[in-house]
């Protein structure tokens, strides 16, 4: 017997201000949709958008959550306190360059504010918050939709600057530019779908709504994606505070799944184009890669156990420590967040943090089994957005994008105790300084990134480049940036080795690798210039194939010292 469906509940005596909801609405579906970029870094201006439109929320919300103070003991705020604190005391100990460091502190900072004032919004209030979050979802969802049959059905429309190019042919990546990322937004889009279509009454719609997210997911060919919509049918099972209609229609997901899976056969056999998840199914089940990252992490983990490698410092340590049977792909990340953070921070901060967003998520899926009426439907909506972003983030690193962990925390915030209103309204100025430094901070952030898009993107009659990479490299926020560019124009030397060290933090190839050898050969360090080959070998990548290849023609001069392999193993912290 379906359970009727949950009323609206009464406006407080404080209504909510229509600017604060459509600021959650806005922070919630732009960022995902922003196709615009430039060079070097894709997703920066999709990022900067979350940053400054969930500051705009915390700018006319503070009033509206006066018990904001009453989450800032709870497991969660305590977990990402501990977390903002990691990049701080990376920079000051262990070198990791203040343009990454503060980067990281400023997301983290900023999702911490979030998850408080979620946490602080009036009981009476928060179904309004999440049904704003979802429609944002929602607005997202379609336009992604509408994106994602573009790229994979008529991919010459795709300009680039409103609708992103997919770099990968049948398979749709939206304008986040990568299709685990659009497979999650589509996860979220059908969950608020199921409360939207709950809280309002329009059942009927969900269905079709459900069919559009899923099919959307197989036009990403996401693996993730897929398991995702499993996550979808158990929720129709275990609910059954939802009505009979909606739970049918998440039981009918995997069907959905089948149903869209063979209509994209019949169309790349009739139209003879590539259906990306048919490929992407005959590569396995799981990836080589992934698990032998885990492999590797692990090891050093084992040999860093206390304290860890340092925030961001795993790309620098993994590609500098012998792993003869590494991937041959170059890796920033260990595409586990339990992982990630045991390998960086050391097992007892780690745990320390994994432990506080395990007992909140106990806490959030404790209160949604208890929860009655239009609570229930909030909680359980919240609880899942948080499960399927934490399911990504078993598998990759999408919380390392502000628009899915700024929307995240907000969602554990309300899947969280509600202030019970017995708590003394907390003053709004410091939400409201938080929200405006987001907003100042992200359009400084705007100005910034310019000093090094010249570098990689000249405008006619620019600076020379060593004048527009000395500029980049005051940038606040991304002078690594103008370091990779350093590192790889400068003659090999001081100033490159200076540059190489700091950009390496942020990004290693092969070409990196191979500058870097260079120049501590030029400063005399031949073992270490031998060190950093050995590692640009077990890459096994095609620049260092090449550069190597001078070692096995018939010698019409003296060999590179990097034809002989290192005589020992350098310690990779030697090498920052």
């Amino acid at each position: 017997m379906s359970s009727a469906p949950p009323s609206l509940p009464s406006l407080s005596a404080e209504p909510i201000e229509p600017g604060a909801l459509l600021a959650i609405v806005i922070a919630a579906a732009l960022p995902p949709l922003l196709a615009y970029n430039q060079t070097p870094a894709a997703t920066l201006y999709n990022q900067l958008l979350a940053l400054s439109g969930w500051g705009f929320a915390l700018l006319l919300w503070a009033r509206q959550s006066p018990g904001w103070l009453r989450g800032a003991g709870s497991p969660a705020a305590l977990a990402l306190a501990l977390l903002f604190i990691a990049p701080l005391t990376s920079v000051i100990w262990r070198g990791l360059p203040s343009s990454l460091g503060l980067e990281a502190a400023a997301v983290l900072g900023a999702a911490l504010a979030v998850l408080m004032l979620a946490q602080g919004v009036r009981r009476e209030q928060r179904s309004h918050a999440a049904e704003a979050m979802c429609w944002g979802f929602l607005v997202a969802g379609g336009f992604s939709i509408a994106i994602s049959l573009v790229q994979v059905f008529a991919p010459g429309w795709a300009d680039g600057s409103v609708i992103a190019r997919s770099g990968i042919p049948g398979r749709a990546v939206s304008n986040l530019r990568q299709p685990n990322h659009l497979a999650s937004l589509m996860m979220w889009a059908a969950v608020a779908a199921v409360f939207i279509t709950e809280r309002r009454g329009w059942r009927a719609a969900l269905g079709p709504l459900l069919f559009a997210c899923v099919f959307t997911v197989v036009l990403s060919a996401s693996r993730t994606g897929f398991i995702g919509i499993g996550m979808l049918a158990v929720w129709g099972i275990v609910d059954r505070r939802l009505s009979r209609s909606a739970r049918l229609a998440l039981l009918a997901t995997p069907l959905m799944l089948g149903v869209s899976w063979w209509l994209m056969a019949l169309w790349s056999a009739e139209s003879g184009h590539a259906f990306g998840a048919a490929s992407r199914l005959s590569e396995g089940a799981g990836s080589p890669s992934r698990l032998a990252i885990l492999r590797d992490a692990w090891d050093l983990t084992r040999a860093n156990p206390w304290f860890g490698v340092g925030w961001g410092e795993f790309n620098f340590a993994w590609s500098l420590t012998p792993f003869p049977n590494r991937p041959i792909a170059f890796f920033d990340h260990t595409h586990n967040l339990p992982s990630q953070l045991a390998v960086e921070l050391g097992l007892p901060w780690a745990g320390l943090v994994l432990g506080l967003l395990g007992w909140a998520l106990w806490r959030a899926a404790r209160g949604a089994v208890k929860a009655e009426g239009d609570d229930a439907l909030l909680r359980r909506a919240a609880l899942m957005i948080v499960l399927t972003i934490g399911l990504h983030s078993l598998l990759e690193y999408p919380l390392w994008y502000a628009y899915f962990l700024l929307p995240a925390c907000f969602a554990l915030g309300l899947a969280l105790p509600a202030d019970d209103g017995r708590t003394s309204p907390a003053p709004a100025l410091p939400w409201q300084l938080a929200g405006a430094l987001l907003i100042a901070g992200s359009l400084f952030a705007v100005w910034d990134y310019q000093r090094v898009v010249v570098i990689y993107a000249p405008p006619d009659e620019a600076k020379s480049l060593n004048q527009r990479i000395a500029e980049g490299q005051r940038s606040v926020f991304f002078s690594h940036h103008a370091d990779y560019a350093a590192a790889t124009s400068f003659p090999p030397g001081k100033l490159a080795l200076a540059a190489t060290r700091r950009t390496a933090f942020s990004l290693i190839d092969a070409r990196l690798l191979m500058h870097w050898s260079r120049s501590l050969e030029a400063m005399g360090d031949v073992q270490g210039a031998r060190f950093v080959a050995d590692r640009l070998r077990e890459f096994r990548n095609p620049t260092g194939d090449n550069w190597f290849a001078s070692c096995e023609e018939a010698a019409s001069a003296p060999p590179m010292p990097q034809c002989t392999p290192a005589s020992g193993v350098v310690d990779w912290r030697s090498l920052r």
